[in-house]
Order: C-alpha cells, then structure tokens, then sequence
C-alpha cells in the first residue's frame, strides 16, 4: 500500500523585537534569504504547496508554509529546520490542513 502524503500549515511570526525594522540587521536579512532558498528547495523536492506572507510589519504581520508530506513528523522537522525558525527570528506553529480549493496554474 502507497503512504498518501498528508498536508500540513505552518504559521510563522516575526519575534517581536523585529516588528520594528530598524531592529533589522545584516543577520536577519541574511536568515530571510536562506528561508527563502529553503522553501524553494522543498517547492522543487514536490513537499511545497505553497508559501507566503502578509504584506506590511507589524503584530498581525505572519507568513503560512503549506506543506505536502508523509507525516506529521516530517512536517515537524521541516518547519523546525526553516532558518527563520531555528535561528530564532520568527516563531512557528503546525496544523494538520487540507488545502480544498486552488486557482489552477493556467489561469
């Protein structure tokens, strides 16, 4: 029997010292960059459904990662290995998601 990938969301939130651009540095820019890369790593290993943020910084700003994967696990892991995550500069959150409805890519 095939494992059927499962979906998942993740939420992130900046830290809130960072809702504050002048707070940025050279290192956040840099960590934004690699989370960047990470998630079209996994767009082109087939795990990524989609990623984006709202526009704008301030407390209702937040960023969504939709995954497709094997398990929950694996979702865990990639969500705690996004460098924005694991080094600290946005905060993350998983929910089990099925996505219902998409615009499909010839439109």
């Amino acid at each position: 029997m095939q494992n059927e990938k499962k979906q998942f969301i993740y939420v992130l939130k900046l830290i809130p010292s960072l809702l504050n651009t002048a707070n940025w540095t050279k290192r956040e820019e840099e960590i934004v960059g690699r989370h960047f890369s990470k998630l079209q790593e996994l767009l082109e290993e087939g795990k990524l459904v989609m990623a984006g943020k709202t526009l704008g910084i301030d407390e209702n700003t937040f960023g969504i990662v939709i995954l497709e994967v094997e398990s929950e696990e694996a979702a865990v892991m990639i969500m705690k290995n996004d460098p924005a995550v694991s080094e600290g500069i946005m905060t993350a959150e998983l929910f089990p998601y099925k996505v219902a409805l998409i615009k499909s890519q010839n439109e």
